[in-house]
C-alpha cells in the first residue's frame, strides 16, 4: 500500500466574529503590535557529548548500539524496512530514594536532553533515573520543519499536543496531518515519525508504559519529500 496524505482535525474551536460599525466620522482604530509577541524558544543543548561507555557510541546526545540479529529478526515480523540501530540514554545514574518532596517534582532542567534529528530535540524522563516503576515521559522542541527519524519501539507510545498546531505524521505506511490539540495512539512496532507543519516550535508529550527510554531508527525518511531533511 502506498503512502496517503489524509488531513484530521482531532479537535478545534469555530469562532464567529461580529463586527459593529460605528458612524462613519469615527476615526478608525488602527492595529497595534502585539506587546508580548513570543519569541523564539532557545534551541537546546544536549546533555551526553561523550563519555566512558562499555558498548556503542555516543551521538547527538545519545547511545548508539548496534542491533542484533534477535532485534533484526523482530522487525521482519513487523515491518519492510531495514533497521539501522538502537539508541538509548547514555551516562551513568543514581536513582533517588524518593524519601524528600524534591525526588517526586522534577524541573524540565532537571532531564537529560537528546537529539534524535534535525530540529528534533526531547527533554526526556527516564522512569529509571527519577523513581518510577513503569513511566517514560518526553517534552520534545521540535522546531518548524523539524523531525527525528523513523522508528519503532517495543511497547506502545501516545503523544499528547495541547496547542492548536499542525504536525504531519508518518505511522507505518499512512501520511496523515493532524491538528491538534490531540492525543495520538502508536501501537508496539508500528513505524513512525512526525513533522512540524507550524511556524512555531512545537512542545509535544511523548508517554511510554516502560522504565527505559529506547527506540529503533529505521532505513529511511518519510517526508523527505515535502520539504523535510535527511
Amino acid at each position: 500500500m502506498g503512502n496517503r496524505i489524509k488531513r484530521i482535525v482531532v479537535a478545534g474551536v469555530g469562532l464567529l466574529v461580529f463586527v459593529a460599525c460605528g458612524p462613519a466620522s469615527e476615526p478608525v482604530a488602527t492595529a497595534k503590535p502585539k506587546e508580548n509577541a513570543r519569541l523564539p524558544l532557545p534551541e537546546p543543548i544536549v546533555t551526553y557529548k561523550g563519555g566512558d561507555i562499555t558498548e556503542g557510541r555516543v551521538e547527538h546526545g545519545e547511545l548508539i548500539i548496534d542491533i542484533d540479529e534477535t532485534r533484526r529478526a523482530l522487525h521482519a515480523q513487523h515491518h519492510p524496512h531495514r533497521v539501522l540501530e538502537t539508541r538509548r540514554i547514555p551516562g551513568a545514574f543514581d536513582a533517588p530514594a524518593m524519601t524528600e518532596i524534591s525526588d517526586f517534582a522534577l524541573s524540565k532542567d532537571d532531564l537529560v536532553v537528546i537529539n534524535p534529528g534535525p530540529g528534533e530535540y526531547v527533554h526526556v524522563m527516564e522512569g529509571q533515573r527519577h523513581g518510577y516503576q513503569n513511566l517514560v515521559i518526553g517534552i520534545t522542541y521540535t522546531a518548524p520543519g523539524g523531525a527525528p527519524p523513523m522508528h519503532t519501539h517495543l511497547g506502545e507510545e501516545a503523544h499528547v499536543l495541547t496547542s492548536d498546531q499542525q504536525v504531519l505524521y508518518a505511522l507505518g505506511d499512512e501520511i496523515v496531518e493532524l491538528q491538534g490539540p490531540y492525543i495520538v495512539n502508536i501501537p508496539p512496532m508500528v513505524p513512525h515519525s512526525f513533522q512540524n507543519l507550524d511556524d512555531e516550535v512545537a512542545e509535544l508529550v511523548v508517554i511510554f508504559p516502560t522504565n527505559v527510554w529506547e527506540y529503533d531508527v529505521l532505513d529511511y525518511f518519510p517526508f523527505a519529500d515535502k520539504g523535510g531533511s535527511e
